[in-house]
Formats: C-alpha cells, structure tokens, sequence
C-alpha cells in the first residue's frame, strides 16, 4: 500500500475505480489532515450474505459438484432408516411369530384371536408379516444390515468428498477477497489512512476475514446439507405416514418464526461485537506503539481505564450477541423433543390398531429427530452465520471507499527528464470549508535546492505531499519538465523522487534489506557505496552480524539517529531525479549531523531538492527558501535576501537563536551548572 512513511520512490499503485463513498471524518490519527474511516452503520443481513455468497460464482463447478455430492450423500443417509425398519421388523415379527402355533396360516391364527376376544392382538398380527411357528430370519436379517452399512458407508465418502471440494472452495474465495482487499488498500487515497486507526483496520483486514473464513467453512456445509436432509426426510414420512407427517410440519413455521425473532435482535448486536473488537484493537495498537510516552507522562491509570471502559463495551455487546442467538438452539430442541413425544404415543396407537408395523414407526421416529436435527443444527449455527455476515458488512465498507482518482488511460512519457518543478495558481484543501493552499505558483529549476519553512500547519508538508501526488488538487496544477504529474502514472511519478521524512519507517529484516528497499535492482558494490556516503557503514561494523543484522518492525534495536541515517541510504540508493527531505536529520546527533549534512550535499547534487526545515541553520545554502504562512508563500528568496528584507523569516531566525541566548544567560542567572547553552549559530545580521 502506498504509505507515506516510505522513503525511497513510491510503490506502483494500482487502476483505480470510482465506487460509492461510504467514508466519515474521524480525528486524524496520522501525520496528515483528517480523512475518513468506513462508517460503523451496518448493512442489512440478507443484502450482505447475498454479496457474500456471490463471491462464490468463480468456482460454481466446484460449487455445483458440492451439490450434488450432498445430494447423494443425504439420499443415502436419509434411505437408512426407512431400511433399517425392515430389520426391526424382521426381528419383531420372527419374535412374535415364533410363539405362535406351528402349522396354521396367519389368517387362522388372527381369526381365532378375535373369536377369543383378543382383537387388539388380531389388529396388530394384522400389520405384521410373519409365519406362526417360524423365529427370525437371520439371513434376512444380515442382508438388511450390511445394505444399510453400504448405505452409511457411501455416504460418509461422498460427504467427506464434500467438505474436500468445499473447503478448497472457500479457502480460495477468502484468498481472493484477502488480496482484493490488499489491491483496494493500495488504490486508497492517503488521506483513508490518514484519519483510520491502524488496529481498527487491521481488525478489518485480518480479524474480520478470518472471521469470513471460518463462518463459510461451517456454515456453507451444514446449510446445504440441512435443507436437503429436511426434503428427503419430509418425503419419506410422506410415503411411511402422511398423518404423522402432518403433525411433524406443524414445527416447521413454529422453528421459523421463533428464529427469525432471535436472529434479528441477535445480529445488531454481532455487528456491535465487531465494531467493539476493532476500536479495542486501535487502543491497544496505540497504548503499545507508544507505550515508552504512557510511561513517561504516568498515563497508565487512564490507559487502563480507557481500555476497561472498550473492554466492558466489548464483553456487553458480544454477550448479548452470543447469549441472544445461544436462545435458538435450546428453543429449537424444546420443540423437537415435543414432537418426538406426540410422533412416538401417536405412532404407538397405530402399531396396535395394525395400521403401521413397529419398524415403520421406529423409521418414522428417526425421521422426525433427523427432521428436527437440521432445524436444530441451523438455529446453533445462526450465531456464527450472523457473525460472519457481521463480518463481511465491515469487509465490504473497505471494499466500497472511495478510490484515489483513476490513472490515465494512457499516461505521458517523459521524453527528457530535468528535475523542473512548476507550481501554477495552485489551490488545495483538505476539506471544503477549510482552504489550506490558495493561488499559489512557484518554479523549482533543475538542480536547486529548495527550502520550506514556516511555522507548524503552515502547509509545508502539504506541498512536497502534492508534489508526489499523495492528494489530488482542488485547482490549478503542478508540472515535472513541462508535464503535468496527473498525466503521469503515479508510479512513473514516485519512482522520480526519493523522500526522507522526519518519522522514520523500517520494516522487519536486515539491515542490508532495508536499504536496498530503496532500489531492488542495486548490488551488493552499490548499497555498501550509499551507507558509506551517508556514515551507514560506521555503525553498522559494531553490530554483531553488521549488514545481516536484523531490524524488528519498531526498529528498537537500532537508535533513532541510526534509524534516521538508514532511511538517508535507502533514498541514496534510490538515486533519484527529485529530492524530498522533511526534517531528515532530526534525529541526528549534531556531529553525525554535520556528516550527513555533506552527504546530503552530495547526494543533492545535480538534483532538484525540496528540503523542509525547522532548524534554519541546516538551510543556509540552499538556492531558493519559501517562507510559508496559512498555506501561502509570503517570502522568497536565498538566505541573505530574505535577512535583508528583515520580515518572516529573519523573525524566525532570530528567534530560534536569541531563544537559545536567553535560555543560556537565564541558566548563569540561576547558578545553574554548565554555564550558558551554546546558541546553534549566530542571529541574523
């Protein structure tokens, strides 16, 4: 992603695409103007588990082998029971029949029972398929049992082929939409990123997709299989018992409504639960990142209470999420269990009036518990379902922000390149009520060093960030030898500039990675040639594995001048046309700084330079210094020039060096040891 903590010239950023907003103001939490972060307002259930269910299209052969592989395996399964009732009523009827007397019919047998006054007796042998005198079939009776091993077994293949093609299935749609998130993070425009929490997003990013991955998993499997489990078992207890039946369906919009209730007043609060785990993943982000200042300022009491405060606002909304839709499954087996009760008393009349056999009444009850099975499984798993449509609601708002403006369709070429930059009537703000850069125009000839300074919010940093087109102009525009920047791709524009910010940015690696960062295609000569030209190499020799020294991501075992140089080799390394230097030696002692200073001049050589300053004294020699107030340029000119003028920046001047005076003469005042400070450089003449 572009990221403007980068030094060195800018990744290439990808087309973009103008898609609907659905971004808000936020507090800045970066080193920019306020931007916007995607909204917390969820989207409605069915509309977003529809978008999410057609990120599926791309793989509808595997969906659809899914399918009817469930169909198989689910008509097998459901074909069980009704089979194993044949068992169950070959061993009744041979148990039955074997006490009956040998050699007479079953009509003969039935017949005296009524004359005996036996008829309920007469009306169950009546539903029964037996010989008198005759005890089990075994053999029968075994082929009956291995037909339903085969069925049973058969359906455990094609279910685990299944959940193999599924699981291949969803894995490579959340892969798909993992880098299509990380493609939309890189057509972003800076300013997204400027007013979103880091741990907010990377909630978004890593917590919520994960999330996506596993709901799909569980969920997308048992569904299918459920609601074909549902038809096959309805149509056989038609084929056993339509009236059974009947009675059975009455639980069906009973099972409906009753989760349609919970699940609606349950995912409101999923989609709280995520929005909660975000905002605490951006305040443990920040507490951590800048855990040595918590310290320092004795913050860790309202750290604490900050975090108690996110932290029981995440505990209520995810255990009202979870406790709500935890009602459906126990609700869902209360009225199972009722059914099962009026199925078994109902069934057991009818086997003794003769009109079912006892094996058809045992299928038919394990048909209503595998009835009322997926209904259970589906109301257990509407808590996950919820959570990952939750999920994907936020993934979504990612996915719909508003893109950086769409590159040319065929961008300029630079036929010769200079180092020329023209500002023309140039007019920016970071938002509408508030403009920040009116009418401004300046020209940066080649090989000029150019310094910016004035006072904090002034516009500094706003005008090397338009420079490298990290926000788009409301007027007017900028040109590089002649062209103008937006007629240029953005990587063709980036990989002309290298930059140095004053927040230095190291990734995890070695010392050796993060300098060639700066241009991939350099070699080993070439890299030891920039850390010696920016002092890189003199402490990189007193480290244990020197250039193979390996970097955490906080760069916390290197100091923040050494930090500071790294980031100098890098845009040494990247030998580029236009130089962007944003305090770069603010970290530096004042001998190293002395150091790099020459490497710096070196370095800017032949090569146009933009230099924002705070400490005057390192700006001296530049060829042209803008003075800017307000987002305007108000003074021009070299160093002497403008002291001449006496104006803005010789009051700048003057202040900074007669503020170290004062300082030093008050400490002699005070007794204070060390005598007086010495002042940075002379005061304006």
């Amino acid at each position: 992603m572009t990221d403007q903590k980068a030094a060195g010239p800018a990744v290439e950023d990808q087309p973009a695409e103008t898609v609907k907003s659905t971004e808000r103001p936020t507090m800045n939490r970066g080193f920019g103007p306020p931007g916007g972060i995607p909204g917390d307002k969820s989207m409605n259930f069915g509309p977003s588990a529809k978008r999410l269910l057609r990120r599926l299209r791309p793989h509808r052969v595997q969906v659809g082998a899914v399918v009817l592989l469930a169909i198989a395996s689910v008509g097998l399964a459901v074909l069980g029971p009704k089979i194993l009732g044949r068992a169950t009523d070959i061993i009744f009827s041979g148990a039955i029949g074997k006490t009956l007397p040998q050699g007479l019919t079953k009509q003969q047998v039935i017949d005296q029972a009524r004359a005996s006054g036996n008829g309920r007796f007469a009306d169950l042998l009546g539903g029964i398929d037996l010989i008198p005198g005759v005890g089990i079939d075994f053999d029968a009776l075994r082929n009956v049992l291995l037909l339903v091993l085969a069925l049973y077994l058969g359906s455990f293949f094609l279910s685990w082929m299944q959940g193999y093609i599924l699981n291949g299935v969803v894995q490579r749609t959340v892969f798909e939409l993992r880098s299509e998130v990380e493609d939309k993070l890189n057509r972003l425009p800076l300013s997204y990123f400027d007013g979103a929490p880091r741990g907010e997003l990377l909630s978004r990013v890593t917590n919520d997709i994960d999330n996506i991955s596993t709901s799909l998993q569980q969920t997308l499997s048992q569904l299918l299989t459920s609601l074909l489990t549902v038809v096959g078992v309805v149509t056989l207890m038609f084929v056993i018992s339509p009236v059974l039946a009947l009675i059975a369906l009455v639980t069906i919009p009973i099972s409906m409504i009753l989760t349609a209730v919970i699940a609606k007043r349950s995912q409101a609060r999923f989609v709280a639960q995520w929005r909660h785990t975000g905002t605490l993943n951006g305040q443990i982000e920040e507490a951590f990142t800048g855990h040595e200042l918590v310290k320092v300022f004795g913050r860790q009491k309202e750290i604490e209470a900050s975090f108690a405060q996110k932290n029981q606002e995440l505990y209520e909304a995810s255990f009202g999420a979870q406790f709500i839709s935890g009602l459906i499954m126990p609700s869902m087996m209360f009225i199972g269990n009722l059914n099962y009760v009026v199925i078994a008393v109902i069934g057991g009349l009818r086997v003794a009036s003769g009109t079912m056999t006892l094996g058809d009444v045992q299928a038919f009850i394990q048909y209503s518990r595998q009835f009322t099975q997926p209904l259970t499984q589906v109301a257990s798993m509407a808590n996950l379902l919820q959570s990952g449509v939750a999920s994907a609601e936020r993934v979504f708002e990612v996915l719909d922000a508003t893109e950086q403006r769409p590159e040319e369709a065929t961008p300029a070429k630079l036929s010769e390149s200079r180092g020329r930059v023209e500002f023309e009537h140039v007019s920016f703000s970071y938002t509408e009520d508030k403009p920040l850069i009116t009418d401004l125009s300046l020209v940066a000839e080649p090989g000029q060093t150019v310094a910016i300074v004035g006072p904090t919010g002034a516009g500094k940093t706003t005008l090397v960030n338009l420079i490298m087109r990290f926000y788009e102009l409301n007027g007017g525009r900028i040109t590089l030898d002649g062209v103008d920047i937006t007629e240029l791709s953005r990587h063709d524009l980036r990989r002309r500039i290298g930059m140095v910010l004053q927040d230095t940015w190291l990734f995890g690696g070695t010392i050796r990675d993060n300098i060639l960062y700066g241009n991939l295609d350099a070699t080993e000569e070439d890299m030891l040639a920039a850390a010696r030209a920016t002092y890189v190499d003199r402490f990189v020799h007193s480290l244990p594995d020197g250039y193979d020294t390996v970097i955490d991501e906080e760069g916390s075992n290197v100091s923040a001048g050494e930090k500071q140089l790294l980031t100098i080799a890098r845009a040494f390394l990247s030998d580029p046309q236009l130089l962007i230097l944003d305090e770069a030696t603010s970290s530096v002692d004042t001998r190293t700084e002395v150091l790099v200073q020459r490497a710096m001049a070196a370095l800017r050589s032949d090569r146009t330079s933009f230099v924002i300053a705070h400490r005057l004294s390192t700006i001296r020699d530049a060829d042209l210094i803008l003075v800017m107030e307000d987002g305007s340029i108000v003074e021009q000119g070299n160093h002497q020039q403008l002291l001449a003028v006496d104006g803005a920046y010789a009051r700048l001047y003057n202040a900074q060096f007669s503020g170290a005076l004062t300082d030093g003469a008050e400490e002699i005042a005070d007794g204070a040891p060390g005598a007086a400070a010495v002042p940075a450089g002379p005061p304006a003449r």
